[in-house]
């Protein structure tokens, strides 16, 4: 009783530390449409600036590495959250500033003459596809571009411009705005310190007047390049109303990138009324495309699901239950006779619960596939119900992360418990814990400390800065290692496991096969990956070509039929193992589903000869294929902890039937 007194406190404790410790990280999350800034006629609002971005490198840099205007005050970073970190960005102030339903053209800024480090770097940037990406009111900026008749959308613009064909590069400077905006009238409600970075409070009063006001519900740019004259422009001061400027067709009135040039920067705002109201605004970026693929995909996965399971369904009804009913109805003596006479899964009844090779390596991948699946579950149930808005960049990561760090009691109970019944005793559990804090999380930190000096020698904004590099150390060995340590001990006071069976001193000979029983277990991830590989496909177009995904929904069902077909394939290959008299069935089991990772890493590989063409440099390519080994390594622990898991219940269920004396 006392030690039960004990825990609660300190797994509450332990709970309300990790949420003081990222209530600042977090930044103020929010559902879509549950905060909104109301902005009045004339009201000032000023654009922030995103890390440029590219296709091609997957590099992102700082926006003010380019010779950009900026702004009186100085360059203030943005609040940033560890998601947000992690990912590259680096949000910073700007000074294009709107003025709500003002339409205006107005003067930025003349640059001094470039020297030959600008102009090299801004011909680098516009030849790598490089983008800016400027947001209002927490919207992205977007852009429609045409191209064979089919319209396109796109976030963000480009940092120059080269003519096919041509030797020269042309820098944007010139930027069309559409501002929609939704006339917002509320009675009895007003909006109090709303917005971007505030908490909204909504408070009714009937005696308060009407409040009204616009919201800001689009945000399209269209970039143009203009050559303008230094000695006329330089007479202006920011923010100077200028004429209309029409985006010229004809090269030589486009603002060349050569040195000694001054480049002249404007823009141009037009707010426009728009029906589109304030909780739907972010539609326009989250349009589902493919829809009949993801649909086509769950068909698919169906038909490889009931496959299997029309085979668990003979193994089990016809075959197995078939087999127990005879030797169940047999009297002693018959059951010594047949014993002699047996065949199959049922001579392996003395070995099948002999302990497996690196059985603490067994014990501390399984661990760590808890912890990972767990993670992966709850966080697309959340993102489905749409408590991951893309409004707050960095949350999808940052909730991950957070939820890793909880789950370390999950892995470090079930990684000791496994080990308890495998080794029948509970020595060695703090080994097998801290293990299991260290494995997967040790992977992770070795590959990220590669690329992370690949991205420092790149100058790239996507370098885990060395603050970050400490709070994750902090983070994995003051939370996830006690939390994990405190599941150990947790699991050493479960209840073990026992074996239904005895287990014989002396091994039994396994008979020789033809081919060896890997090839099968490797051929058993094709049915995993084939109700997987659809979906992975919009998933690498989301992370590598900038494009936004949010049909978790889809991935939600994906994933609920991955689990199963994990389940069945493992379940069906460990029997057909025991079967041919193979008692080590632990890794293959863990194999059978986890070798789907390896076909996931051989797609990732036929994306990036394939689909990824443009990636250039071979920077680019190690950047992609570390991150893709991670995505692999995480795959594998999860999916194969998951047919494990199966198996051993199957393989439990199936030698508790059998009356051994």
């Amino acid at each position: 009783m006392a030690l039960s007194k004990w825990r609660l406190p300190s797994v509450c404790l332990a709970f309300l530390y990790v949420v003081l410790l990222f209530s600042h990280a977090c930044n103020g999350f929010y559902l879509p449409g549950s905060y909104m800034h109301t902005y009045s006629t004339g009201e000032t609002i000023f654009a922030k600036v995103n890390s440029l971005t590219s296709i091609e490198t997957e590099l992102p840099f700082s926006y003010y590495s380019l010779p950009y205007c900026k702004p009186d005050g100085g360059v203030k970073k943005s609040a940033e959250n560890l998601g947000e970190l992690l990912m590259g960005d680096q949000i910073d102030n700007s000074p294009y500033r709107f003025r709500m339903n003002v339409n205006e053209t107005v003067f930025l800024c003349t640059t001094s003459p470039l020297n030959e480090h600008q102009v090299k770097l801004l011909k680098q940037r516009t030849r790598d596809m490089y983008q800016v990406n400027m947001i209002l009111d927490n919207l992205p900026a977007m852009r429609f571009v045409k191209q064979n008749g089919i319209n396109f959308q796109w976030t963000g613009f480009p940092v120059g411009y080269t003519p096919t064909n041509g030797n020269e590069d042309y820098i944007i400077n010139h930027l069309k705005f559409r501002v929609l905006v939704h006339e917002y009238e509320g009675r009895g409600v007003e909006i109090l310190g709303t917005g971007e970075e505030g908490m909204g409070v909504i408070s009714t009063d009937a005696d308060k007047k009407k409040a009204s006001g616009f919201e800001i519900v689009g945000f399209e740019v269209i970039p143009c390049t203009v050559k303008y004259d230094p000695e006329v422009m330089k007479k202006f001061d920011m923010y100077a109303n200028i004429s209309s400027v029409e985006c010229p067709m004809d090269l030589d009135k486009s603002q060349i990138i050569r040195e000694k040039e001054r480049v002249s920067f404007t823009y141009e705002v037009e707010f426009v009324k728009s029906n589109i109201q304030w909780p739907s605004r972010w539609d326009a970026y989250l349009k589902m495309a493919g829809a009949r693929v993801h649909w086509f995909s769950i068909l698919n996965s169906l038909m490889v699901i009931f496959f299997l399971a029309g085979i668990v369904f003979v193994i089990f009804l016809r075959t197995v239950r078939r087999d127990l009913t005879r030797y169940e109805e047999l009297d002693k003596e018959s059951q010594a006779q047949m014993n002699e006479e047996l065949s199959g899964w049922k001579l392996v009844v003395g070995d099948v619960f002999r302990e497996p090779n690196c059985s603490k390596l067994l014990c501390v991948m399984v661990g760590d596939g808890v912890q990972i699946t767990g993670m992966a579950i709850v966080t697309i149930i959340f993102a489905a119900l749409g408590f991951m808005s893309p409004a707050s960049r960095g949350m999808l990561l940052t909730g991950m992360i957070v939820l890793y760090l909880f789950l370390g009691i999950a892995a470090g109970y079930v990684g000791v418990r496994l080990w308890r019944t495998i080794k029948g005793t509970s020595e060695g559990w703090r080994s097998v814990s801290w293990s299991v804090a260290c494995f997967f999380s040790g992977i992770v930190f070795i590959i990220l400390t590669v690329l992370n000096f690949i991205l420092w020698s790149s100058n790239s904004t996507g370098a885990i800065p060395i603050s970050l590099y400490f709070l994750l150390l902090f983070l994995w060995f003051c939370v996830s290692v006690p939390l994990t340590l405190l599941g150990g001990f947790l699991g050493t006071r479960a209840e073990a496991i026992q074996y239904p069976v005895r287990t014989n001193q002396i091994p039994r000979e396994i008979p020789a096969r033809k081919y060896p029983s890997w090839l099968l277990v490797l051929g058993a991830g094709t049915l995993p990956f084939g109700t997987l590989f659809i979906e992975l496909f919009f998933i690498f177009s989301s992370i590598w070509q900038g494009r936004f995904y949010y049909v978790f929904g889809f991935l939600l069902i994906v994933l609920s039929l991955l689990v199963i077909v994990c389940a069945e394939v493992s379940v069906v290959l460990t029997y057909m193992h025991l079967c041919v008299e193979d008692w080590r069935w632990w890794w293959k089991a863990f194999f059978a589903s986890g070798s789907v990772a390896l076909y996931v890493f051989l797609y990732s590989i036929n994306y990036l000869v394939f689909d990824l063409q443009s990636l250039s440099g071979p920077v680019s390519a190690i950047l992609y294929l570390g991150y893709s080994l991670i995505m692999a390594v995480a795959i594998m622990l999860s999916t194969g902890t998951i047919g494990f898991l199966m198996s051993f219940y199957f393989v439990h269920y199936l030698f508790s039937s059998v009356k051994i004396d």
